[in-house]
This record gives structure tokens, C-alpha cells and sequence, in this order.
């Protein structure tokens, strides 16, 4: 049983609600949002990453309307990797070559069959390491700075 923290805007609701019936039998964490009424995505996005972020037992799904948005927002907490991801072999290669540990869904372009099987995938895929590792380290240790 793992432990799954999700959050959605009002796109990703209805989404949300399917992903969460089909991952039943996991510790499910809940950060909303908990309806169609409209929110701003990086108040959950910050939400479910934080989590994420200080709990390494934890996988975290984030649902918008893209993904695009809810990715971003993630991604600028430290120890995040949050992959937008609209097919299968996207999830096992973020799991597998990024350590991804927050999956991002677009309810708007991805059917629910297939999120469905995509967050079957993400979250039972494993990390591979190996060469990996060193290029994760590179993402978890250097801060970019723009340079003009």
C-alpha cells in the first residue's frame, strides 16, 4: 500500500474523483480541491509538493486542466520532480530516468482510461538509479541562476 497525496484545480475534479475510486486500496491523501468551482492551481500544487517533499515514503498526483500548470507550480520546491505526463510510456521512463515523484495529469486532454493506467504505471514503477543518480543529483544539488 502506498501512500498518495493528490490535488486538482476545478478542471482536474471530476478526474480526481475517478483516479482516487481506482486507487482505493492505497493510503490516499487528499488536498483538494473538492469541487468544479474555480481555484488557482499553485495553492494546491504547493500543497501536495510540500507533502511530497518531506515524506520520501510519498508519491504525490496533481490534475489540471494541462498539467502544464500544476508541473511548474511543483516544481519550484525543492527535492520535487513532477513530470506531465499523457501516456504510459511517459510515466514509466519519469519513474524510471527522473525519479519523478509527483505525477501531473491534464484532465482535459487525457481520457480517464488512460490516467487511469498511466497512475498505475507511475506508481508502481521504480526508480532505476545507475547512471540516472548522478544526473538527478546534478537537478537536486546545483540552483540555476539566469545570467544575462
Amino acid at each position: 500500500m502506498k501512500k498518495i497525496i493528490i490535488g486538482n484545480d476545478h478542471a482536474g475534479y471530476n478526474l480526481k474523483q475517478n483516479v482516487i475510486q481506482a486507487l482505493q486500496k492505497h493510503n490516499i491523501i487528499d488536498c483538494g480541491c473538492y469541487s468544479n468551482a474555480s481555484v488557482d492551481y499553485p495553492d494546491f500544487a504547493k500543497d501536495v509538493a510540500l507533502k511530497v517533499a518531506t515524506d520520501a515514503d510519498a508519491i504525490g498526483i496533481l490534475i489540471c486542466g494541462t498539467g502544464t500548470g500544476m508541473a511548474i507550480a511543483a516544481n519550484k520546491i525543492r527535492g520535487i520532480r513532477a513530470a506531465n505526463c499523457y501516456n504510459v510510456e511517459l510515466a514509466q521512463l519519469a519513474r524510471q530516468h527522473n525519479d519523478a515523484n509527483i505525477l501531473c495529469l491534464g484532465a482535459r486532454f487525457v481520457p480517464n482510461d488512460i490516467a487511469i493506467q498511466i497512475v498505475h504505471c507511475f506508481i508502481n514503477t521504480d526508480f532505476e538509479a545507475g547512471r540516472h543518480l548522478n544526473r538527478i543529483n546534478k537537478i537536486e544539488n546545483n540552483k540555476y541562476e539566469h545570467q544575462s
